[in-house]
């Protein structure tokens, strides 16, 4: 039952990163973070001044921004520019898109490289890793490159590709063997899902249905006799 269950707004990464959205919404999200508590709140790298004013510093919701998002197909001078800025800007967590196609081409030393000269920067760096797209040895690859150069977090997906999925965050704290934390990111939007997604391992969850998921969390049962089913 949904009320026997512990909250999972610390576990929140709120995502707005829909880029028709603008600045009443930056801080509408802001806003609910810090009212439900959730961990985080993620935005494009254009949004986290604004964000940072919104948030204040006297909170513990952390302000995230996304480097090279979402398809990471920029140089990597481009990345370390934007991921310098993000951090000038008042960003506290950075959620990285890798080189995909280093990978491609299996060179793990470039994006071993590319990660670590980002999280030299000093901030706690999740790398969106597209596990549903990438097959067993090049997720394996990219999972030690990641680790290796110190990523904090290891992100399922972007949220433009598949749903994170239970299968993906337990094959990822297989491969990560305690070393970094696990992002479920992508398409959660039931309870129950969500559920799932922590019990199988993942310590954050990336959503832009994080007010709805702790509503439904924190509604009361439904009286016996309401018309209702009790939750």
């Amino acid at each position: 039952m949904a009320r026997d269950r512990p909250d999972l707004a610390p576990l929140i990464d709120q995502a707005l990163l829909d880029p028709h959205q603008g600045r009443d919404a930056i801080e509408s999200c802001c806003d609910q973070a810090r009212h439900f508590g959730f961990a985080g709140v993620c935005v494009a790298s254009r949004w986290l001044a604004v964000a940072r004013e919104r948030l204040g510093r006297d909170t513990k919701v952390k302000l995230i921004g996304v480097v090279a998002f979402p398809f990471g197909a920029v140089p990597s001078r481009i990345k370390q520019a934007e991921a310098e800025a993000a951090a000038e800007a008042g960003a506290d967590e950075l959620d990285m898109v890798p080189d995909f196609g280093a990978l491609a081409d299996g060179n793990g030393s470039a994006v071993y490289d590319e990660i670590g000269s980002i999280v030299a920067l000093g901030l706690p760096v999740k790398v969106i890793l597209e596990a549903g797209r990438l097959g067993p040895e090049a997720l394996q690859l990219l999972v030690e490159a990641s680790i290796d150069a110190g990523a904090a977090f290891l992100k399922t997906g972007s949220g433009f590709g598949p749903a994170a999925s239970v299968e993906q965050v337990s094959l990822l704290r297989e491969l990560a063997r305690g070393r970094a934390g696990i992002k479920a990111s992508g398409g959660i939007s039931g309870l129950e899902q969500a559920f799932a997604l922590v019990e199988a391992g993942a310590s954050r969850l990336g959503t832009s249905r994080g007010v709805a998921l702790i509503e439904a969390l924190r509604r009361p049962p439904a009286r016996p006799g309401a018309g209702g089913v009790p939750a």
